[in-house]
Order: C-alpha cells, then sequence, then structure tokens
C-alpha cells in the first residue's frame, strides 16, 4: 500500500486514497512535471504476481489511453516500478452520479436527459474506436464540480475487432444486459441496455430490477418484464420513459442499434418531451422472454459467485473536496443554450454499424441472425411471385392475350391530358396535406429574450440553438438580434432555429484624458459614448484638480453607454510630522521613507541622548508634511569629553640647596567637581608634565599645587586653567 508522501516514477507524488476496487486501489496524487492533481489506479499486491493478469491490465490502460473526449475521464500514463503497476488518469473533482441520485432522491427530466447526452457522447466515443464499456452504471459516473459529467473506469473494456467479443466479467449485476448475464456477445448495445438501465434509476430514484442475491438480479434480467418507470415517475413524458424502455429491450436487436441513434432521441426528447415518436420495433417469436435453463441458471451461479464490484472512487473524498449538499441543482446542468448544440444532426451516420450476422441470442457462431432469416425468406417469396408472373406472361403473349401500345412504330405509353392533370392535382393536394402535417411557418424571434423565444418556438413545434453572442446598439443586452431561418420561411417541425444573441452595445476604446481638466475629460468621455462620474484621489505628480486616472483604464474596452469614472487629483497627500526624538537613525528613517520624505542626517553631541539617538529635527512635531519634503534629523555623538596637559616648572622659593622632594597635586572643575588628585607625588626633576583625560561636563577649572621642599617648608601655588576637547 502507498502512503502519502510516496513518489511514483520520480513524478508523481501520493497525496491519499480516494479509493478502492477489486483489483485496485486508487490514490490522488501529484503530478510535480505538469503541476498538476491526478488520480493513480495501482494494481493490488495480490494480483501483481499474475503475469497474464498485469499484461491485461497493461493492455486494457493502453487501449482505453487512446480515449480523447470531453466526456471521458483521460488516461495520461500506465508503468511499473519495483513490482507496483499502476495507471495515471485523469482527477475529477466532484461526486459520484450514484451519490448525487442519492442525495436528490430522483432527477427532472430535462436533467436526466441531460446526462443522459453526455453520458452517450462519451460511451459513443468509445464504440468509434471499437471499445465496450461494458460496466456503465452511476458509480462509473462522475459529475464534476462544474457540472461536467464524465465516464471513468474503462478497466474492465476491452479493445473490440469488428467481429465478435465474449464476456468474461459479470459486471455490477443491477445494470448488466440480459446477454452479460448468460456470457453470450456483447457489443455496444449491451452498453446501451447499462445506460437505459441508469435512465430509469435517474428518474425513479430506483433500479428496475432488485433481490437479495446477484443470481436472482441476473434472471430477473433474463425473463421478467419490466416495471414502467411512468409507474414511479408519473409526470415523466412518454417521449423519455419510450427511450428508457427501447433501450432496455432484452434482445438486443429490439434495442437502438447505436449510441449515435439513442442521442438522436434524446435531443428530440429535450423540445418535444411530450411528443410520442420513439419508433418500437416489433416484438418476434424469437425475441419473447423465455425460461432460464437449468444449464443456464447453474452457469449464471458460477460466475456470479466470483463477482467482484469493479473500481470506483470513493465519494467520501469527493465531498470532502468541497462538494456540497446544495452544490448542485437541476438548473445546473440543464441551463437554457447548454445543450442545445447537442440538437444538430452530429451523430453517426447511417450504415456507421453494420448489423452483425450471428444470433444474438444464442452462444453458438455459426446460427444466423433472426433478421437474416426472415430477409431470406421474404427474398423467397418475392423471386417465386416473380418466376409466377413471367410465366404468365409468357403463356398469354402466346395466345394473344396482352396487347400494349399501337402500331409497332408507337411503342410509347402516352397520358392524356385529363390524366396528367389529375396526377398534378394529387401531388399538389399531397404537397398541401404534407405542408399541413410536417411543415410550419417561421416567426419572427428578433427582439425577444432567449427564454421568451424558446417558449415561443417549442409551441411551433421547433427547436432553438444559440449560436453565439454579438454587440449591438440596436438590441438589449439578452435580446436576439437575429435568427438563421427568416420570418414566414417554411420549415419542418423539429427543426432547430440558431440564433445570435445581444450581449449589448458594442466596446470601444477609453480615450486617455490623464492630466486634462475635469471639464475637459468630461467632454472627451462623453463624445466617445460613455456616462461620466467623479471621484478624487490624492497624487504627488498631478496638480490638484486635474484627472489622475480612470476606471476603466485608458486603452481598454468598454461598451458604448457604460458610465467610466474619472479621478481628479486632491494634490499630494499631507501627513502630520512625527516627533523623532530618541528613536535610532534607522527608525526615523524609516518612518520618514513611509511619508514619502527625502531624509538629510547630521550629528552631534548631545548630553540627553546616547549615541546613535535622534536629538533634533528640522520640521517639529506636529507639522504638515507632503510627500517628497526634505527632512534633516541630528543624531547624537554622546557627551563630549575634554583633557588637560601642562607643563610645571619649580617654585621660586626651591634652591640647589633646599630643593623640591615632592607636592600634592588637585585638578578641580568649574563646578566643583574633583578631576584629578593626588599626594606626595615625586617630582624628580623639573620641567614636570602633567596630564589629565575624559573629562566631562567642564570646559575649565583650578590648578592648585602644594610644594614641599627639603627643609620641611611648604609653599603653594593656585591657577585658573582651561581644559581641550578631546578630539
Amino acid at each position: 500500500m502507498l502512503t502519502e508522501g510516496m513518489f511514483i516514477a520520480d513524478r508523481y507524488e501520493i497525496i491519499n486514497k480516494i479509493g478502492a476496487g477489486g483489483m485496485s486501489d486508487v490514490y490522488k496524487a501529484k503530478d510535480h512535471v505538469l503541476g498538476r492533481f491526478v488520480a493513480i489506479k495501482v494494481l493490488k499486491t495480490e494480483f501483481s504476481e499474475d503475469i497474464n493478469f498485469v499484461t491485461k491490465f497493461h493492455t486494457e490502460a493502453q487501449s482505453a489511453a487512446g480515449l480523447e473526449h470531453p466526456n471521458i475521464v483521460n488516461i495520461y500514463d500506465v508503468g511499473s516500478e519495483d513490482g507496483i503497476h499502476y495507471i495515471v488518469m485523469e482527477y475529477i473533482e466532484g461526486i459520484t452520479l450514484k451519490t448525487y441520485i442519492e442525495k436528490k432522491g430522483h432527477l427532472s427530466f430535462k436533467e436526466a436527459i441531460s446526462i443522459a447526452i453526455q453520458v452517450g457522447r462519451g460511451i459513443e466515443a468509445a464504440h468509434n474506436k471499437n471499445i465496450v464499456h461494458r460496466d456503465i452504471k452511476p458509480q462509473n459516473i462522475m459529475i464534476s464540480t462544474e457540472g461536467k459529467v464524465k465516464v471513468t473506469d474503462f478497466g474492465i473494456a476491452r479493445a473490440a475487432s469488428s467481429n465478435t467479443i465474449h464476456s468474461d466479467v459479470m459486471g455490477s449485476v443491477h445494470y448488466s444486459s440480459p446477454e452479460q448475464a448468460r456470457n453470450g456477445f456483447i457489443d455496444g448495445k449491451s452498453d446501451i441496455y447499462s445506460l437505459g438501465i441508469v435512465m430509469y434509476e435517474m428518474v425513479t430514484g430506483r433500479v428496475p430490477f432488485d433481490g437479495d442475491t446477484t443470481v436472482a438480479v441476473a434472471i430477473q434480467h433474463l425473463q421478467e418484464e419490466m416495471v414502467p418507470p411512468s409507474v414511479y415517475a408519473p409526470d415523466l413524458p412518454i417521449s423519455l420513459e419510450k427511450i428508457i424502455l427501447k433501450c432496455t429491450q432484452k434482445s438486443p436487436s429490439r434495442r437502438y442499434q447505436t449510441m449515435g441513434d439513442l442521442i438522436s432521441d434524446l435531443k428530440r426528447a429535450l423540445v418535444n418531451p411530450n411528443e410520442d415518436f420513439v419508433t418500437m420495433v416489433p416484438l418476434m417469436n424469437q425475441d419473447k422472454t423465455r425460461v432460464v435453463s437449468e444449464e443456464e441458471l447453474s452457469h449464471i451461479k458460477g460466475r456470479t459467485e466470483q463477482y467482484e464490484p469493479q473500481d470506483t472512487y470513493s465519494d467520501a473524498d469527493y465531498e470532502e473536496d468541497g462538494y456540497e449538499d446544495d452544490g448542485y441543482d437541476d438548473e445546473e446542468y440543464y441551463e437554457d443554450g447548454e445543450y442545445e448544440d447537442d440538437y444538430e444532426e452530429d451523430g453517426y451516420e447511417d450504415g456507421e454499424y453494420d448489423e452483425e450476422y450471428y444470433d444474438e441470442e444464442d452462444d453458438n457462431a455459426g446460427g444466423l441472425n433472426p433478421k437474416m432469416e426472415k430477409a431470406v425468406t421474404i427474398m423467397g417469396i418475392v423471386v417465386a411471385i416473380i418466376i409466377v408472373f413471367i410465366i404468365i406472361y409468357l403463356v398469354g403473349s402466346f395466345f394473344g392475350l396482352f396487347k400494349f401500345g399501337g402500331s409497332s412504330s408507337d411503342k410509347t405509353t402516352t397520358q392524356t391530358e385529363s390524366e396528367i392533370e389529375t396526377e398534378t392535382e394529387t401531388e399538389e393536394e399531397s404537397e398541401t396535406q404534407k405542408d399541413s402535417v410536417d411543415m410550419v411557418s417561421m416567426i419572427d424571434v428578433k427582439g425577444m429574450t432567449y427564454e421568451e423565444a424558446k417558449a415561443a418556438l417549442n409551441k411551433k413545434g421547433l427547436g432553438i440553438f444559440k449560436n453565439g453572442t454579438q454587440s449591438s446598439d440596436e438590441y438589449e443586452e439578452g435580446e436576439i438580434i437575429s435568427q438563421d431561418i427568416e420570418e414566414g420561411d417554411k420549415v419542418e417541425k423539429n427543426t432547430t432555429v440558431k440564433v445570435i444573441i445581444s450581449s449589448g452595445a458594442g466596446s470601444i476604446t477609453v480615450p486617455d484624458v490623464t492630466g486634462s481638466s475635469s471639464a475637459n475629460a468630461t467632454s472627451k468621455l462623453e463624445s466617445a459614448g460613455f456616462k461620466v462620474s467623479t471621484d478624487y484621489k490624492y497624487s504627488d505628480s498631478v496638480a490638484q484638480g486635474n484627472v489622475v486616472g480612470t476606471s476603466p483604464a485608458a486603452g481598454t474596452s468598454a461598451k458604448k453607454g457604460e458610465t467610466v469614472t474619472i479621478y481628479l487629483s486632491r494634490g499630494a497627500e499631507s501627513t502630520p510630522m512625527p516627533n523623532l526624538i530618541g528613536q535610532t537613525e534607522e527608525q526615523a528613517k524609516n518612518t520618514l521613507s513611509q511619508m514619502g520624505c527625502t531624509v538629510n542626517v547630521n550629528t552631534e553631541y548631545n548630553s540627553t541622548q546616547e549615541a546613535g539617538k535622534v536629538v533634533g529635527q528640522s520640521i517639529d512635531s506636529g507639522n504638515a508634511v507632503t510627500s517628497g519634503t526634505t527632512v534633516t534629523i541630528a543624531i547624537s555623538k554622546g557627551q563630549q569629553t575634554y583633557y588637560y596637559k601642562a607643563t610645571i616648572t619649580a617654585p621660586s622659593n626651591a634652591s640647589p640647596d633646599n630643593p623640591v622632594v615632592g607636592a600634592n597635586i588637585t585638578l578641580t572643575g568649574a563646578d566643583g567637581s574633583n578631576i584629578y588628585s593626588q599626594s606626595g607625588v615625586d617630582i624628580g626633576s623639573f620641567p614636570y608634565t602633567l596630564e589629565a583625560n575624559s573629562i566631562k561636563g567642564n570646559t575649565s577649572g583650578t590648578l592648585s599645587i602644594i610644594w614641599i621642599l627639603q627643609d620641611g617648608s611648604q609653599s603653594q601655588q593656585n591657577s585658573n586653567v582651561t581644559f581641550s576637547p578631546s578630539n
């Protein structure tokens, strides 16, 4: 089992496990090469050692990887690493159709048809590449958070040739076709049957066949008649009910023969839901429900006992990814115009799927299809009748019983004027009848909203297709400005009318009025076709009262008649100067920079602020300052220090016979502070140098010296001195 944070192929980082099935686990992962989330299906360990199974796993993945369609979950990569076999798929954020049905109980007929059309398109794309899904069920149909429908898990589908395919997988029994239940011939019509069961569940909220065991359900598919869906959904339109019943016929020959045929009827049901137009194939003797033989019953039991559900995503995980109970709404999937493009005849061409000349009710490949037997019988009868007519003609000609025309020179058959007239009248009458039954006169829908036009056209038996939008000065936004069929033209019922919707007035470029006066800017914008409103902004570069800019901005496109806002300059924005004293130099610079001011810095000694702090500012706090103003700040260098240095000579009363033997020296600041004091200084010799450093708070003082002579006598010398700055 993979764990969160593991890497596969040095590319896919495992996020978390989001699902599990019979043969594999499914993880959400991050593709670090393309920067997107993916889903990775990893084969379970118990199957990884089976070479045949692994080969089948990779083969099926490679076949499905060729499918690229908006309604199919794409496969990006397949590979193996360290015994791990994996398939990298598109990650869909949403929920399964099964959970959606359970949350809503049942779906409206419009929503059910719309979902069925998208599912059908995905399956049709697979059928076009000879791939039969074999396991169509609501659990394998994803609805994204954007409302897109995608078919997932082609895990049991295998590339089909134009010959036969025999099922070796039971599939989900509630949705399996009768031929799947008895291991018979399987082709695209089996998927059609399963989609019919899914549609039944969408409109009724239940499956048609249910039981305590898979064997019981499989037998019901084979020999019990389905309760019509209208019994559980009384408001179900007849067209959709008959589509579901035709899809779920027990004989494949009585179902829709291609997915394209089914999609075509689904489109028509959206336009005319209450019209009974679905053609049911008559029931033949060989199509009647038959009792399951003991041998078939034994075979079904043996297969269903080994049945395991196919891999599906965990709905709980998708709910964690953001789905709310009320996140989807009937109208979210069938908004007007969302599916009208499906009405166009862009499905299968006639004859794309040739009839298979095999007995679809028999496992033996050698038996003829019942339809082929019927065709051979009819052809034999026709040939016999032709032979009889030839014999009668030869006998009659021999006895002269038949005469044709006049003389030998006039062998052409002519018509009288009255006969020609009668034929012409008949043709005209037939054409008139055709006009009255199948043809309707087109109405003018220009100027109507889409909803109004849709209602009016539906009453005439016509559909509508939103063929794009276009700007218009004549029609309001949302109104129809043109239609591809003109008013009064005769068209067949069920024709789709293509219309173009007004997107409002045409777009024009907003002119540049920056720097203009209010009056000039207003005049220029109104001349271009805009309405004008005014607002204000501060600007350092545009003079007060002139235009700073517009919304929408100059050079962009806006619709004619829209309002353009011009912003007039209030001038530069002013703010009060804050008190910077005591801030560090860096703090003061940041404050002024945010105000848009330019900063000059001076330094000075200051005894009240420590070094590095602001001690002065050129603009006092509280004064208004605009962006761009220059502000000078003074940064403290700390308190000023001084020094004193003097050369001292011997006192006048000293002599060689009575020299100086010592001195008491005191240096006092002007404030009375003791700067230097030393007793019993040994002078030694003269001149004597006296120094005092780091003097603070005083620029001058008094020097006092008491001299001590050899004879014991003393004399005192006092003098005023000045200190010098240290630097």
